[in-house]
C-alpha cells in the first residue's frame, strides 16, 4: 500500500502538464547542464595553459624485450630533472607530474644497447609507443 501511494505521489506532476511543457523542461534542464559543461571545460583549460607540470609522461612497449626509458632536463629555475623508467615487454609505465621542459631522452633494450636518442619538447601528456622494427 505505501508504494502504491509514493508512485502516485511520483506521477501526480504528470498528470497536470501537457506533454509539451514537460519537453520544456527537458530542453531547459539539457541547455543548463551543456552550459556548466562548457564553462567547466574553459576552467580546466585555462588550469593547464598556467600548469607548470604535464599529467602524465607514459612509454607503451610492444617489443619482445623489456625497455628503459631516461629523461633528463631542466626546469624554469634551471633544477636538472631526471625520469627513468623500466618497462616490461608488452607493457605500459607512466611517470606522472613532470615539469614541463625539453628533455633529452633515451631508450635502451635489456642488452644495454642504446635503441633510441633524442630531444622532446613536453608541454602536453604524451605516449611513446615502441615497436619491433
Amino acid at each position: 500500500m505505501k508504494s502504491s501511494s509514493f508512485i502516485a505521489i511520483l506521477l501526480f506532476p504528470f498528470f497536470f502538464f501537457a506533454q509539451s511543457d514537460l519537453d520544456k523542461v527537458m530542453r531547459g534542464g539539457e541547455l543548463l547542464l551543456g552550459s556548466l559543461t562548457i564553462l567547466k571545460m574553459a576552467r580546466s583549460d585555462d588550469k593547464k595553459k598556467d600548469s607548470k607540470f604535464v599529467e602524465a609522461i607514459c612509454v607503451r612497449n610492444r617489443m619482445a624485450q623489456k625497455v628503459t626509458f631516461r629523461m633528463t632536463g631542466l626546469d624554469r629555475e634551471a633544477n636538472e630533472i631526471t625520469r627513468e623508467l623500466v618497462v616490461p615487454k608488452e607493457g605500459k609505465e607512466c611517470a606522472f607530474d613532470v615539469p614541463k621542459a625539453t628533455y633529452t631522452y633515451e631508450f635502451i633494450l635489456g642488452t644495454g644497447e642504446v635503441y633510441k636518442k633524442g630531444e622532446y619538447k613536453i608541454e602536453d601528456p604524451v605516449t611513446f609507443t615502441l615497436k619491433d622494427p
